[in-house]
């Protein structure tokens, strides 16, 4: 795709946002006085340093955002970076309710543009946690305890599948909603798939 085409899409995604569209341009326009090239990703501008993804603008119902991918290893002199949910392991948002406060809070931004950059080009990675640090829901252990079939399955899949699977069983509040979870899910482990595929 080229720079021109790259271009386009990201105006076009800003042109028929509902809301948010000066405040979306302001960070963009940030974004732009960095060294990181532009691109379109997931339905959203995206920002790269050598062909890796550095961060992400982000539109949402009460707020717009910066999505650092690797926020997590960030410095944070301002104490503005928010780790969206607990389970959120390496990315991290700055986030904005005004176009006023995108325009006060402009240093501010380019200074964790800045520190993204220089993170990226450390080669620094965030340190992920293992599947073992997750806990293991104790109905979908159950199901792997009574099916050895199941558990074969399972134990098959990427880490980050078996991760995806224990986190979303797991989140449910009540042990039938947790066990509705199982079920649904059931013969996705047994093929082999994650739940999303």
């Amino acid at each position: 795709m080229t720079q021109k085409d790259t271009k386009q899409l990201v105006e076009s995604y800003i042109q028929q946002l509902d809301q948010w569209q000066d405040e979306i341009t302001k960070l963009r326009d940030i974004v732009q006085e960095t060294e990181l090239t532009e691109d379109y990703k997931w339905k959203h501008p995206c920002y790269t340093y050598e062909g890796q993804n550095v961060v992400i603008i982000q539109e949402f119902k009460h707020y717009c955002a910066l999505l650092f991918q690797k926020g997590a290893i960030m410095k944070d002199p301002y104490q503005s970076l928010i780790q969206q949910t607990k389970n959120v392991q390496a990315t991290r948002q700055l986030r904005f309710t005004s176009l006023e406060e995108i325009e006060e809070r402009a240093e501010e931004i380019t200074w964790y543009l800045n520190e993204a950059i220089r993170v990226e080009q450390s080669g620094e990675q965030v340190p992920m946690k293992t599947t073992e640090e997750y806990t293991m829901p104790d109905e979908l252990q159950a199901a792997l305890d009574k099916d050895e079939a199941l558990q074969e399955a399972f134990n098959q899949l990427t880490p980050g599948r078996q991760r995806q699977y224990m986190y979303f069983i797991g989140q449910a509040k009540r042990a039938t909603t947790r066990e509705r979870r199982v079920e649904k899910y059931y013969q996705h482990i047994l093929d082999g798939k994650g739940m999303n595929d």
